[in-house]
């Protein structure tokens, strides 16, 4: 094993919501990798980076602009922006944003063949199967404005949940088009971790699956965690792996499924009865 076995020495890697958290994390590891990394968020980045772009996920001509901001091509995208529910265009910011920004990359020659696509989806993303038929619908929608007007038409899809569900989904569904372009896309399925976002919303995200991880006697996860794992995903190690949804839970999802620990919450995102 060489000491670039990742593959990132010398390539060009953006980090989307990159402020805090898991983004942070990748990008810091990316940097001690070797890459040359660009970083856009709309809070202010306190580390360093090669170049650091504000955008508003918000607004499509922000997304837009930052985009023309960016120094030449990309060879790996991490889409790792995100907000809890409570957030006013918590769609748009978790999931319609960033497929615009990938999709916008990729038709303008941005990133190309023998680039990779990372995400941050969710354990709220597991029942995404479940729900098949409405997340493709939404899917379908070719464009910024029409996926706003589907979800303004939909109700109960403007919350955490169904981003995450959209945004396995898309992963999923990705993976054969962009193959065939030369392109691979996964993400990962975090569950609890000690990030800002999760702190703010303890009494939910962090309270999920405690009673697993005392059990089992191990600590939350960290975003380093998650971040190590988003690079092998985005990496040339990697690159058998695509259209993978990979949870990342200490077992715990597994382990509610075949009743080795009882979990009611688990069983209703598998859909097991």
């Amino acid at each position: 094993m060489t000491d670039n076995y990742l593959g990132y020495a010398g390539k060009h890697v953006l980090v989307v919501g990159a402020a805090t958290g898991m983004g942070e994390a990748a990008a810091q590891q990316l940097k001690a990798q070797g890459a040359r990394v660009s970083v856009m968020d709309v809070a202010d980045i306190n580390y360093e980076a090669d170049a650091i772009i504000k955008v508003d996920l918000r607004d499509m001509a922000s997304v837009d602009d930052a985009i023309g901001q960016l120094d030449g091509s990309v060879d790996a995208v991490f889409v790792c922006a995100g907000v809890a529910d409570g957030t006013p265009g918590i769609m748009v910011i978790n999931f319609t944003s960033q497929r615009h920004l990938v999709e916008a990359l990729i038709a303008n020659g941005q990133l190309g063949s023998g680039g990779s696509i990372v995400m941050i989806s969710s354990m709220a993303g597991l029942p995404w199967l479940q729900n098949l038929a409405a997340v493709t619908s939404f899917l379908d929608t070719p464009d910024w404005d029409s996926a706003v007007a589907w979800i303004d038409s939909h109700n109960d899809t403007d919350n955490y949940s169904f981003s995450k569900m959209a945004m396995s989904a898309y992963v999923a569904r990705q993976a054969f088009p962009l193959l065939k372009q030369g392109i691979r896309i996964n993400a990962i399925q975090p569950g609890p971790t000690d990030t800002p976002l999760a702190r703010a919303n303890a009494d939910i995200w962090l309270a999920f699956g405690q009673d697993y991880r005392d059990a089992a006697g191990v600590a939350t996860l960290t975003p380093d965690q998650m971040a190590s794992t988003l690079l092998f995903l985005g990496s040339q190690a990697a690159s058998g792996i695509n259209g993978v949804n990979l949870v990342i839970d200490q077992g715990q999802a597994g382990a509610g499924a075949t009743d080795v620990f009882e979990s009611a919450p688990i069983k209703a995102m598998l859909g097991i009865s």
